[in-house]
């Protein structure tokens, strides 16, 4: 599910963890850090698709709530459950995958309830709920954009939920943007990803080679990054611009598949998003100029790119 782009994120960030540490690093540590950083995100992202189904799915229970009442009323026993039978919704419960992780998370422990509840209420007040339970046909679009919007709308401007969420995933402020694109892709093909699988070999491959790249020649990307800064020191620069700039040099360098281009888009994006205001245009000056000085001495060896980024 993690695409390169999310992969470079973790990297950074479990570089940014390395250097922050005092003591020195075990060997075996950068790569340990990364796997965790990984498996939180996993996690992270689990516990999201499953509140949303939660919420969808609460309509049963405040329907058979409402009948099980000593004196139901009439609108008690028509409350309407359409949204607990959303086509999108059961792709993803009766996925064994989804079974399978969120049992391993134990999300139900997780989960609560009051918050579920409160939520739910909230939904059912919308006027984009009752236009999706009013229409007679369950039509793909609108059954997923009905989960979209219990996301987007209801989840992530709550600030009880988002505390929620920070109490069990220290993670969450780290990875909220990544999430918000994984959620909404995964929500358009639900069931076609395995949640078991969240990462493919070849792109844990990738990431724990860009990770071991980039400490093992710190000392050769710094002589490159050094002499570009001008006025500036190395020592004096964000932390994360450096991190970032020497990651982009090493797929400059050691990673052939990928296109320079692509390697100096994503890490301006890494630096924007990340970083200072100003990073995004520091590292694009600094990244452009190391790739037309390598490449006028003839330092690049670029392969056809087969490969997804």
């Amino acid at each position: 599910m993690l695409s390169r782009r999310n992969l470079r994120v973790k990297v950074m960030q479990t570089l940014y963890a390395v250097d922050s540490m005092s003591g020195g690093v075990k060997p075996g540590e950068p790569i340990s850090i990364l796997t965790k950083k990984i498996e939180q995100s996993k996690q992270l992202f689990t516990y999201l698709i499953y509140f949303i189904t939660e919420t969808a799915r609460y309509a049963e229970t405040d329907a058979n709530n409402k009948a099980s009442k000593n004196l139901p009323t009439a609108a008690d026993l028509a409350t309407n459950t359409k949204i607990a039978g959303n086509e999108i919704l059961w792709k993803i419960v009766e996925d064994t995958s989804f079974k399978a992780t969120i049992n391993e998370l134990k999300a139900v422990y997780i989960i609560d309830n009051d918050l579920l509840k409160k939520i739910y209420r909230s939904l059912v007040e919308t006027p984009e709920y009752q236009e999706y339970i009013e229409q007679q046909s369950r039509e793909k679009r609108s059954e997923r954009r009905m989960l979209e919007f219990i996301f987007t709308d209801l989840l992530l401007p709550n600030e009880d939920f988002i505390n929620h969420i920070e109490e069990h995933f220290i993670n969450w402020d780290d990875d909220a943007e990544m999430m918000h694109t994984l959620v909404l892709s995964y929500l358009n093909k639900p069931g076609q990803q395995n949640f078991q699988d969240f990462l493919s070999l070849e792109k844990r491959t990738f990431a724990k080679d860009l990770l071991n790249t980039v400490l093992d020649k710190n000392e050769e990307t710094l002589e490159l990054i050094k002499p570009k800064l001008k006025n500036w020191d190395a020592d004096r620069i964000a932390a994360l611009d450096l991190i970032i700039l020497q990651m982009g040099v090493c797929e400059f360098l050691y990673f052939e598949t990928i296109p320079t281009k692509v390697t100096i888009n994503e890490y301006i994006d890494l630096a924007k998003a990340y970083s200072t205001p100003q990073s995004g245009q520091f590292v694009n000056g600094l990244l452009d100029n190391i790739h037309k000085e390598l490449q006028q001495e003839n330092k690049l060896d670029k392969r056809d790119f087969k490969q997804k980024n």
